[in-house]
């Protein structure tokens, strides 16, 4: 079968592995002091990659947490994945030279959809789009601004840009443990054709098999868990039964 790829997230802010509830930065839960040894507790558990979000950087339009998210990558050796505040070419470039395995775009693509298709044609499969939906249309500037742009829309059009990834997330249900909503998820695959990764929501196992499931059908090649995980609701090492 193929496999579904389950990435544990780690939020950085202020130095801290948090989590925030439906992307409101007032609703934060701090779930580690120490984001490398959390990292390294992944990776050791047998994570295929990780996913790590520049929350501060995401507010401040540029990564505030380099050094920071340089010692993470450093301590482990599975590819790890970064967002948060990645609205230039230089930012991208940084993050490349910081061990970065992919980079990922968002606000950048919204807001200057030129210098977006310049990054996706120059880096290729290392910079993946995040789609970060409120209320059917592209979210920006870590999810407190919404775009006019219907999401579907905005997907075909960065696909033809040249986004080859898309990291899609439902921030109505990011942090909620309500469930993925699987329904705009479909819309999206059958929208597009590049492979996609999903976030928000997940819930239980239930939510990663019915995935798991979609994934044999579709360009879906994998999940983003956090609260999920953290909460305990998923065992530290779920992603295995699917790898």
């Amino acid at each position: 079968m193929k496999p579904l790829e389950v990435i544990p997230a780690i939020d950085l802010r202020g130095g801290y592995a948090v989590r925030l509830l439906q992307g409101d930065y007032a609703q934060e839960t701090r779930y580690h002091d120490d984001p490398v040894a959390l990292a390294q507790h992944w990776a050791q558990r047998g994570a295929p990659r990780l996913h790590l979000v520049d929350l501060d950087g995401a507010r401040a339009g540029y990564p505030a947490q380099l050094e920071l998210i340089r010692r993470v990558i450093r301590a482990v050796d599975i590819p790890v994945q970064v967002g948060g505040g990645v609205r230039s070419d230089d930012a991208v470039r940084l993050l490349l030279q910081a061990g970065a395995n992919r980079v990922i775009v968002g606000t950048l693509a919204v807001d200057q959809p030129d210098a977006a298709e310049a990054i996706f044609r120059k880096y290729g499969a290392q910079v993946a789009l995040a789609l970060d939906v409120k209320s059917g249309r592209a979210a920006t500037a870590g999810w407190q601004s919404v775009s006019e742009t219907p999401y579907l829309q905005f997907a075909q059009e960065m696909a033809q840009r040249g986004a080859q990834r898309i990291i899609f997330t439902q921030v109505e249900r990011d942090g909620t443990l309500q469930g993925v909503a699987f329904e705009p998820l479909i819309d999206l695959l059958r929208a597009v054709s590049v492979p996609v990764i999903a976030s928000g929501g997940v819930r239980d196992a239930g939510d990663l098999r019915t995935l798991h499931a979609l994934a044999q059908s579709t360009a879906l090649e994998g999940v983003i868990v956090g609260k999920a995980l953290y909460e305990g609701a998923l065992g530290d090492d779920c992603w295995q039964a699917f790898g």
